[in-house]
């Protein structure tokens, strides 16, 4: 175990949008990423309705018909990163989830095919599938915009001697916690389709905003303000051939030497194992002669 500088690395967006039925979702979606830039892929599972956004933001589309296993979203996600496109928008996941032939009733049938009913030893088997899914939403090289459907919880309170109903917030429609996956997850109420963060990783939305263009500028800005990936595991290497240069044994060498691999790009490996090997021999001839 080696610890290391932290620092901020350039990444791609992880954006979730949630929100009850005619909140502005998609459209949210769709101008967030105008301003992102590049090729706009959609996969539409609400009937065509981003569609009806097209004479504001140019984008490509697939509707995506059921049964809406984890599968068929990631050979969406494939197909999309396949033809090059820059984001994808999932629109929407909620039906990875609760849609026709989801999570939620691929579960239910096999517990009655496979686990005589007890839904939670399928479990075993439906959640390595839904991971998949929210693990290819995490290494997709495109930015990937989510919206999730929520249902808005409330209670009646009194205020002035009077009743009124209250909104406790909202609940998204997918599995609990799926939140905590990604980078910004803002929540749009009908209230003149403006977004308040429940998550915000970057630190923007203290405020509440309304989604546009500019959003996705802003979000992008972010995102390429940290330090190039391929920059930062050079500088690494760097910092590990050093190390090893300074070991006076083969046991430390060989440790500085495996936590640096471990972590190491294959475009920086051929360099690190050149002077590995180089420092090992060096050291072995070293012991021997002593």
């Amino acid at each position: 175990m080696q610890f290391h500088q932290a620092q901020r690395k350039k990444a791609k967006l992880r954006l979730a949008l949630t929100g009850p039925s005619g909140a502005g979702k998609t459209y949210g979606a769709l101008v967030v990423a105008k301003g992102l830039g590049g090729k706009i892929a959609v996969i539409d599972t609400e009937r065509g309705s981003a569609s009806l956004y097209s004479d504001i933001v140019d984008f490509d589309v697939l509707e995506l018909d059921p049964p809406y296993t984890p599968e068929r979203f990631l050979e969406a996600m494939k197909a999309a990163e396949a033809a090059g496109y820059s984001t994808v928008i999932l629109d929407s996941i909620t039906h990875e989830w609760s849609g026709v032939g989801g999570c939620l009733e691929m579960n239910d049938a096999l517990a009655k095919a496979k686990f005589k009913g007890n839904t939670w030893s399928a479990w075993n088997e439906t959640t390595p599938r839904h991971r998949a899914f929210i693990d290819a939403i995490l290494r997709s090289p495109m930015h990937v915009i989510a919206t999730m459907r929520s249902k808005t919880e409330t209670t009646q309170v009194e205020e002035n001697g009077k009743k009124k109903v209250a909104k406790l917030g909202m609940k998204s429609e997918q599995r609990d916690g799926l939140e905590y996956e990604f980078t910004v997850v803002l929540d749009i109420s009908h209230d003149g389709n403006i977004a308040l963060a429940s998550k915000d990783r970057t630190r923007l939305f203290a405020d509440p905003v309304r989604l546009s263009a500019e959003t996705g500028q802003l979000l992008l800005e972010w995102l390429e303000s940290g330090k190039d990936p391929a920059q930062m595991m050079a500088e690494e290497v760097d910092m590990a051939i050093e190390a090893m240069r300074g070991c006076d044994n083969l046991g430390s060498l060989q440790g500085i030497f495996a936590g640096a691999w471990k972590r190491c790009d294959e475009v920086n490996k051929a360099r690190l194992k050149a002077e590995y090997d180089q420092l090992k021999s060096a050291l072995e001839t070293k012991e021997q002669a002593a």
